[in-house]
């Protein structure tokens, strides 16, 4: 499998990463069987970078994922991250040492390769949605002393939030990584929202990730499950999912990805979940593309999709 550079990091991370998160669902509430059959396939398969989080089955995913990658004695790039409450900001340093200490537990692990910060950023603090003042004063801070410690090797977030804010994090350079929302529904992280298009405009951030040397990981590649085409659900899956970026709600991201369906039946794509992927990969800025999995099936699908390479021009000139 093709790799790609993870910005400033060097990391070469693979173009399709693992998803071990909770709207797929396989490392919150599968079978351990499954979950190590997964990951053996993925490795041999060249996928090199899992990643996973605290919130994501109350630790389950870290558990599980922790335990699969032990047993199969797996040299991977591993990333989690931290998510801090109201509760947290009376000792910032403090929460976020504590979220690491218990990741790494959780895990069986004396450090991970990238330690990220969970919570929207926003202009004023909220609760989940923490103030990029804040992050940049003192999460940054708090970040730097565990890689000093040698608890993690490098430090990012995840990119969710107001997008001026997001903007005024990549431009900081004070993290290494971020976690972009980008698909075939909401790609203006590349370039222009259409006019009228709903979602939120996120202002060509890969350019301003390009010019800081920030790798870009990319989340919700099919808009939570919407590009598949259909509101139903895997048991294993999260059962409601609430769109980041793109429309007011999932019913009205599935309404437009059938929209998507011509370019599948003339041929440019063997299914929607395959043609959003290949319009996720076909972007240069993209460094390495998480999906989560509720099956093998699914993870056999994805893996397919990215070998396939990216779509073609044209298609990409028609979605866009």
């Amino acid at each position: 499998m093709q790799k790609r550079r993870l910005g400033r990091t060097g990391l070469e991370v693979s173009l399709l990463g693992y998803g071990a998160g909770a709207v797929g669902g396989l490392f919150t509430k599968g079978r351990a069987d499954d979950q190590e059959r997964a990951v053996a396939r993925a490795l041999e398969a060249g996928i090199n970078y899992f990643d996973t989080a605290p919130v994501y089955g109350n630790g389950e995913s870290e558990r599980n994922l922790g335990r699969v990658l032990k047993a199969l004695k797996a040299d991977v790039i591993v990333g989690t991250k931290v998510r801090l409450t109201a509760a947290h900001r009376a000792d910032i340093g403090k929460a976020i040492a504590q979220g690491m200490e218990d990741s790494l537990k959780r895990m069986g692990r004396d450090h991970v390769d990238l330690f990220q910060l969970h919570n929207g950023l926003v202009a004023t603090d909220a609760g989940d949605k923490l103030a990029i003042d804040i992050a940049l004063n003192e999460v940054v801070p708090a970040l730097e002393k565990l890689r000093k410690e040698g608890k993690t090797r490098f430090i990012g977030f995840t990119g969710v939030g107001e997008t001026a804010a997001l903007h005024q994090a990549i431009d900081s350079k004070a993290f290494d990584t971020i976690q972009v929302v980008y698909n075939a529904l909401n790609a203006s992280a590349a370039g222009p929202l259409p006019k009228g298009a709903p979602g939120q405009d996120y202002g060509k951030l890969f350019d301003r990730a390009k010019a800081a040397d920030v790798g870009t990981i990319i989340i919700r590649a099919l808009a939570g499950g919407a590009l598949a085409g259909t509101e139903e659900r895997h048991p294993l899956a999260m059962q409601v999912v609430d769109p980041i970026g793109s429309a007011p709600d999932f019913k009205g991201d599935v309404a437009r990805a059938r929209e998507l369906e011509p370019l599948v039946r003339e041929g440019v794509a063997g299914s929607l979940p395959e043609l959003a992927q290949r319009f996720v990969i076909a972007h240069p800025a993209v460094s390495t593309m998480l999906v989560g999995y509720s099956t093998l099936d699914q993870l056999e699908a994805a893996i397919a999709a990215v070998n396939k390479g990216p779509l073609p021009e044209a298609a990409l000139t028609r979605m866009g």
